[in-house]
């Protein structure tokens, strides 16, 4: 749903329409007016806000143009009650209607074929097109963007001068209110005739093509991250950029689809989207040797097909969860897992990964976690509670916002010595359960109850002036980031012309990574280091909030996973209750964790551990685990990642140069059996040249 002013607005368009037509029956041409009124303002506003509760009405056969057609059509009938159906003026409104529904044909015609003609068949970033072909600038934003509603409100003109025509009994003013719309309109269809011929369409798709491949055969690229899926999976992308960033060889990342690169966090590597597989199939990419795939779709067979590269499954993340062991992943060449762990996994499931075919690479996207060094003098202990969402299959083991939540968070905010909680679910939290959604509900109004109740206490003492001083850091940062992404970003810009002018000012880049950490730092400050707080969106980060909890509850993800990268106390809950034992016999994750039951009874344990290093008992044991399932400190990650990435493009060489001279011995071979006299066809035949 929208928001409430959504809602409301939406309810006053759909009720505008019964009072049209009452009016219209009445007849009363200001009752009319006004409930006109409030449909268009209120029409207008949805589009704006680019309110969901819009594609809703369409959904119900209420959409833009039949609203727009009921309103004239009520027009109509007024004219009729008001006895004015010879009067000129009627007549004059059906021509009008009725030439303004003919321009919007050439209109919307006009408008997909030049979105059509400038949609690439290949998008791109950092990809230097722009001195390979000509892209032409876009048409001005005005003319395409929410063009239908545009177009449609010019009949406004028409409407005002026919209801003033009605009630003065003058046809003349109505006539001009009529001439007006018609002449926008057929002004609005001319303007957007010249962007779909000669110069101001960009190359068909062959050129473009070719300019790609030209770009390619100069960059060289060795690694490749491939990726597919749906633009809520882009986080699985985005989560491997700084890595890629770091490579020692040329890294290249190759995108499916168009949602998930308008999605794609920024990024200095060179991006390409490619929709189609015919076109990536034809795509020259015989210098890569490694491509990655961090996850298993479908599409990845248009990549896995090439021979020439070695195909490696990195995966979006390190948990327990049967996507760890897709028996899918038996179709690469290898399989990267963080540790030790990712290798027992398969073994375990035996789902034909060999053990020869895994390596042990570590995570370098954990690198910003921090390891914990205690609870500093003076501080409230903070305990972060990231749930994750509740999963396709309506399993109660794959969350504990359902079942357990609210105990969790209920204990957390009543403990006695205090401890703050942060509380940042899982961004799908809710999009398949009603029960989950409702949950989450709760447990966020409840820390929020929890944090006002603190702040009247006079036990929690709050240093104003900092916070106003950091608050006031954020706006600056805020609006300085702003300023970055609107002279930098592709906002504002089609397709087209982002793939002309998408390539990353490197300094740009690099001050907005400074902002951003310069953001998480005030951002902390801005409120009381005591005060429950509830985050959502992408800021702060999940690894922001990890550095700055003391412990962490949660449920059985990667999440658990990359917080064990930090050394802090941590328990997972076992929703479904099967038992402790057995909870920590099927997920190596929690072998180091305190276990919750959805009572969440045990959370003494967990907060003892917090409060007093002495008393924490598994602090060994997640050493012990942290190395099991991320491997070693040392070398870095990213050093044990470049390493992989050398030595199995070593291995790609060395087929394909064996390739080639197993290519050239059996071609030697076959010239050498060849009988004199006679041509050895490409279909394997000879030709009798010179034979009787």
């Amino acid at each position: 749903m929208g928001s409430a002013a959504e809602l409301a607005a939406a309810v006053l368009m759909v009720a505008g329409f019964p009072a049209l037509m009452l009016a219209a029956l009445v007849p009363s041409v200001p009752a009319f007016a006004a409930a006109a009124a409030v449909t268009y303002l209120a029409d207008h506003y949805l589009h704006r806000k680019g309110s969901y509760l819009i594609n809703r009405l369409g959904k119900v056969r209420a959409g833009l143009s039949i609203r727009f057609l009921i309103r004239q059509l009520l027009l109509v009938l007024l004219l009729a009650r008001l006895s004015l159906a010879d009067n000129l003026i009627y007549y004059g409104a059906i021509a009008c209607f009725i030439a303004f529904y003919g321009l919007q044909a050439p209109h919307g015609a006009l408008v997909q074929l030049i979105r059509n003609r400038r949609r690439m068949p290949v998008a791109t970033r950092n990809v230097d097109l722009k001195s390979r072909i000509r892209i032409p600038d876009a048409p001005p934003r005005g003319l395409l963007h929410r063009s239908a509603e545009k177009m449609l409100h010019l009949d406004l003109a028409a409407v005002v001068g026919i209801l003033v025509a009605a009630q003065v009994k003058s046809a003349l003013v109505g006539f001009v209110g009529i001439g007006i719309t018609v002449a926008l309109g057929t002004l609005y269809v001319l303007a957007l005739v010249p962007y779909v011929r000669g110069r101001k369409i960009p190359p068909k798709a062959e050129r473009v093509l070719a300019a790609v491949d030209d770009w390619l055969g100069e960059y060289k690229p060795e690694t490749v991250l491939y990726f597919s899926g749906s633009k809520d999976s882009a986080y699985q992308v985005n989560m491997w950029l700084d890595t890629m960033e770091n490579l020692d060889s040329k890294p290249l990342i190759i995108l499916r689809e168009r949602a998930i690169l308008n999605n794609l966090a920024p990024t200095t590597v060179p991006v390409i989207c490619v929709p189609g597989g015919v076109h990536l199939m034809n795509l020259d990419l015989s210098t890569v040797r490694v491509a990655l795939y961090a996850a298993n779709v479908g599409k990845n067979i248009h990549m896995l097909r090439v021979p020439t590269m070695k195909h490696v499954f990195i995966g979006h993340g390190d948990s327990d969860k049967l996507a760890s062991v897709n028996p899918f992943s038996k179709v690469y060449d290898e399989v990267w897992t963080a540790g030790r762990a990712g290798r027992d996994r398969y073994a375990i499931a035996d789902v034909g990964v060999r053990d020869d075919d895994i390596v042990e690479v570590g995570r370098p996207q954990l690198a910003p976690i921090q390891t914990w060094q205690g609870v500093p003098d003076g501080r409230i202990p903070t305990v972060l509670y990231a749930p994750t969402w509740e999963g396709w299959d309506g399993n109660p083991g794959n969350t504990s916002i359902v079942l357990a939540g609210e105990n969790i968070v209920n204990r957390l905010v009543t403990a006695d010595p205090p401890v703050r909680v942060l509380y940042k679910p899982h961004p799908f939290t809710g999009t398949v359960s009603k029960d989950a959604k409702d949950a989450h509900q709760r447990i966020a109004a409840l820390v929020r109850k929890a944090a006002a109740e603190r702040a009247a206490d006079s036990r929690f003492a709050a240093d104003g002036a900092a916070q106003a001083q950091a608050k006031a850091e954020l706006a600056r940062i805020e609006a300085r980031i702003a300023q970055l992404a609107g002279s930098g970003g592709d906002k504002g810009r089609d397709e087209a012309e982002a793939t002309r002018d998408g390539q990353v000012d490197v300094a740009r880049h690099e001050e907005v990574a400074r902002l951003r950490a310069e953001w998480n730092d005030a951002y902390w400050r801005s409120f009381p280091a005591w005060e429950h707080r509830v985050i959502t969106g992408a800021e702060p980060r999940l690894y922001d909030c990890f550095n700055v909890s003391d412990a962490m509850v949660s449920d059985i993800s990667s999440v658990v996973s990359d917080f064990i990268a930090s050394g802090k106390p941590y328990a997972v809950t076992d929703s479904a209750e099967v038992g402790a034992e057995e909870f920590k016999r099927n997920n190596t994750a929690v072998r180091a964790a305190v276990i919750l039951s959805n009572g969440a009874t045990e959370l003494g344990e967990l907060l003892g551990a917090v409060r007093d290093p002495a008393a924490d008992r598994l602090a060994e044991d997640r050493k012990e685990l942290k190395q099991y399932l991320l491997g070693p400190d040392e070398p870095a990650s990213i050093d044990q990642f470049n390493t992989a990435v050398a030595n199995l493009a070593i291995k790609a060489e060395t087929r394909n140069v064996g390739q080639e001279s197993r290519v050239s011995a059996a071609a030697e071979s076959e010239l050498a059996n060849a009988v004199p006299g006679q041509r050895v066809s490409a279909a394997g035949e000879t030709d009798g040249v010179g034979t009787a």
